[in-house]
């Protein structure tokens, strides 16, 4: 695959994580209202707060294939390939959850090394498997997997990354993926994200996409994504997969940098269920394509309008993982102000955000305040429970450590019917914000997971 420029037309402004997260959709087209998730678990119901997946452009030095490797017993494709260019750069941030899978300890190994990520030439990604918790057997799965890949892409077993999603302590059936990696090939093409966003879904009940552009010296480069996740998402690498590619030429330690830059307030700043699993994966990857100078420094102002771009493709990926929550009817921010500290400000949004109490009152459109009082106070964070003051939406609910004297009982009913709600907490210790944006947990969720294996 050549790296030859290939024009582009206008450029996209960065969305800044400050605006209305519904700011990225509006560029969507609205599809047809589906019933029913065309790919992952049959029967679930589109979440009602679905977006569409975007049109997503060609981006050069990639190409992307599907394929049904048989991990579900339902008729739908489980494999998706990526096929990169030569020399592309590659990076990745990893689950904290103690007990990785096959996969991660795959690409964490060859990555970190040094001059890890400095030519990586295919991805494999498999759903219905999560080959974690499989000891020896599953790293050998792994390992033949990418020597597959390797073989049919002419380049070395650590070039190939590796990301499984699906049910934990199931060995990898490699047999499956090398088997279909010859049809693989013949069906690479460059506008494959639509299908590789469906193939890469579990319990999604829509796929995820996003696309921005920016500019480097004058050049116009391409960034696109797509990621699943629905259920066990959680802060410190949500329960996730997420697949990013651009087409400028950008050093391994740079993607590296940035991405840990953004992975903080995008996706380790959402949560479903508070759970984390064992094969969350987030890869960057630069195949160089663009024809936009090679930037090889972490401090290069060349770089400001690019990290702007990247950051609103993990952001809008971040909150559709968040949109798609199993049995979700509500999108819920979640704002700290005024906290000691940042970190702070995160733990006591994130206590926030993941109280079953807090989020099952939302499912029933009560803004019952005085459980976020409880989750505020739980933490053992610094709280001035004189200044304490919490807002839904507009409304106050609470004002200077007692319920506001203009409290409307009617109003807040009414905005709590929204499917979109804001919750802000001030906790008058301090000068520091966060956010974290979540779901409400419905009876949906109870039921998609009661019967997850069955």
């Amino acid at each position: 695959m050549s790296k030859t420029p290939s024009p582009r037309k206008g450029v996209s402004n960065s969305i800044e994580k400050a605006l209305d997260p519904l700011a990225s959709a509006l560029k969507r087209v609205t599809p047809a209202k589906a019933t029913s998730a065309a790919t992952g678990n049959p029967g679930l119901a589109v979440s009602p707060l679905a977006v569409p997946f975007p049109a997503i452009p060609p981006i050069a030095g990639v190409e992307i294939a599907t394929a049904r490797a048989g991990f579900y017993k339902h008729d739908r494709h489980d494999l998706t390939v990526f096929r990169f260019a030569e020399g592309t750069s590659c990076a990745g941030v990893f689950t904290r959850h103690q007990i990785g899978s096959a996969p991660v300890d795959w690409c964490r190994r060859h990555l970190e090394v040094d001059n890890g990520g400095q030519d990586v030439r295919a991805l494999v990604i498999n759903a219905g498997c999560a080959n974690a918790f499989t000891g020896k057997a599953g790293a050998d799965a792994a390992r033949r997997t990418a020597s597959a890949a390797a073989k049919r892409f002419d380049c070395r077993q650590r070039d190939v990354m590796l990301a499984s999603t699906g049910v934990i302590g199931v060995l990898l059936d490699d047999r499956k993926i090398a088997a279909r990696m010859a049809g693989i090939e013949a069906g690479l093409k460059a506008d494959g994200w639509a299908a590789a966003g469906q193939a890469i879904m579990t319990t999604d009940t829509f796929p995820k996409g996003a696309f921005a552009e920016a500019r480097i010296e004058g050049v116009t480069v391409r960034i696109a994504g797509i990621a699943k996740g629905s259920g066990m998402v959680a802060p410190d690498m949500a329960t996730m997969l997420a697949f990013i590619v651009t087409d400028a030429d950008i050093h391994p330690n740079v993607l590296r940098a940035l991405l840990n830059l953004h992975v903080r307030t995008t996706f380790n700043s959402v949560t479903v269920d508070g759970d984390t699993s064992t094969n969350d994966t987030c890869l960057l990857f630069a195949t160089g394509a663009s024809g936009a100078p090679r930037i090889g420094r972490v401090g290069d102002r060349r770089l400001a309008d690019f990290s702007r771009a990247l950051d609103a493709v993990m952001l809008d990926l971040a909150h559709q993982l968040v949109r798609d929550g199993e049995g979700a009817s509500k999108f819920v921010k979640v704002t700290v102000e005024n906290a000691r500290s940042p970190g702070s400000a995160r733990k006591l949004a994130r206590s926030i955000a993941d109280s079953p109490l807090v989020k099952t009152a939302i499912a029933g459109q009560d803004a019952n305040w005085g459980r976020v009082v409880m989750a505020v106070g739980k933490t053992d964070e610094p709280v001035d429970r004189d200044r304490l003051s919490i807002r839904f939406g507009p409304h106050w609910a609470a004002r200077d450590g007692a319920p506001a004297s203009d409290y409307d009982e009617a109003k807040m009913s009414a905005y709590m019917k929204n499917p979109e709600l804001e919750i802000t907490v001030d906790v008058g210790s301090g000068r520091a914000a966060a956010t974290v944006w979540t779901c409400d947990l419905t009876k949906g969720y109870v039921e998609i997971n009661g019967d997850y294996r069955s």
